[in-house]
């Protein structure tokens, strides 16, 4: 089947939830130690699909500390930063996926900040240096975060996928970690290792 057909043969199922297949990554490091807040993501070949905002995304500040430390939003998802800390912070991204400024408050800030571009956002604190945060901005609904080095994409659609794969581990200057996989009827199981440039050998 042609890259081309592939995605869209899944249109003529009667049931999606008949269709879809699940993903299974394992995702472990250069040494083969597994790694949490993996971010897998899968994108069809020659098609897109839809995907809308996420509502109640936030990212606190807690015991000077970004909690969660890594967070995954679909694009145009407006996200609050509480600062739930007795100190005062000033988060910032200059990253190009989306920069901006809070500058020095405490409590809630009255407008979220909305991550509108696919990408990855780093986060810090102009106040605390050892504050850090990772915002992984998706355009594809069909993504998964790390819990122990296993990550798994729910109801994935028969079709022929580009995987990337993200991890703050990975050097800034290191390329997109784009795998090819194809779905069917049945799951599929993929296994991923990281070293700093990028996919470990």
């Amino acid at each position: 089947m042609h890259a081309r057909t592939a995605f869209p043969a899944a249109l003529l199922c009667a049931s999606a939830a008949v269709c879809a297949a699940n993903v299974d990554v394992t995702v472990t490091d250069a040494a083969g130690s597994p790694l949490a807040d993996a971010v897998v993501m899968l994108e069809p070949v020659g098609a897109k699909l839809p995907v809308k905002p996420m509502a109640g995304a936030q990212i606190a500040q807690h015991a000077l500390q970004f909690s969660p430390q890594v967070s995954v939003v679909t694009v145009g998802t407006p996200v609050m930063f509480p600062n739930q800390d007795t100190v005062k912070h000033h988060v910032y991204s200059y990253s190009p996926a989306k920069t901006f400024q809070i500058k020095l408050y405490a409590g809630v800030p009255h407008t979220p900040i909305v991550f509108d571009k696919p990408g990855v956002a780093v986060l810090g604190c102009n106040i605390h240096d050892s504050m850090l945060a990772w915002v992984v901005v998706t355009d594809t609904p069909l993504w998964a975060r790390s819990a122990a080095g296993r990550a798994k994409v729910a109801d994935v659609p028969p079709g022929n996928y580009q995987m990337h794969v993200w991890h703050s581990s990975l050097n800034d200057a290191a390329p997109p970690q784009l795998l090819p996989v194809t779905v069917g009827a049945a799951d599929v199981e993929q296994s991923v290792k990281l070293g700093p440039a990028g996919i470990a050998k």
